[in-house]
């Protein structure tokens, strides 16, 4: 596993660095496939951010954690890590079992805001079913993702709703 430290508004000593590489480095024994881990260090006013994406097979996992001191912010993103690890290699095994859950259908609106871009960011899309991409966008965190569906081809976006579930949409064609 190759692992990236980068620090913002702070420097990187060797220390910091072997200790964030260490702690991450654990992560080989849940996932022998992660490819690449990207560790990212940040002091913002009082605040220790300590931000971690882990890439396997096309599948990102992420995680940050804030505190008032910077070690224990890289031991709280390991904590969450741990968490969403357990949890992909759960719903890995599960799909394997075949309990595949149903996604609702429903088509909503998305309302247009009058801001303007202020991040870009640019993924390797791999085709996959709406479950896959539920899964994924669980291990990312995220409120929605974006993917091209495996059987259609097409992009689709998969959102969690209010209620808990999630809903798909689908482009009309």
């Amino acid at each position: 596993m190759n692992v990236i430290v980068n620090g913002r508004h702070l420097s990187v000593t060797p220390a910091l660095k072997n200790y964030a590489e260490e702690k991450i480095k654990k992560f080989e024994r849940y996932f022998s496939n992660i490819t690449e881990a990207v560790v990212t260090l940040s002091i913002e006013k009082y605040r220790h951010k300590a931000e971690v994406l882990l890439k396997a097979n096309g599948t990102m996992i992420q995680a940050e954690g804030i505190t008032g001191e910077i070690y224990s912010s890289i031991d709280e993103v390991v904590e969450k890590l741990e968490k969403q690890v357990k949890k992909y290699k759960e719903k890995l095994v599960s799909h394997r079992k075949g309990d595949g859950r149903n996604t609702e259908t429903s088509t909503q609106e998305v309302p247009q805001d009058t801001g303007r871009i202020i991040k870009r960011k640019q993924f390797d899309m791999k085709p996959m079913g709406p479950d896959e991409a539920v899964m994924q966008m669980e291990l990312l965190d995220k409120d929605f993702f974006v993917f091209t569906n495996e059987t259609s081809g097409n992009i689709n976006v998969v959102y969690r709703r209010r209620d808990g579930n999630f809903g798909l949409i689908e482009p009309v064609r």
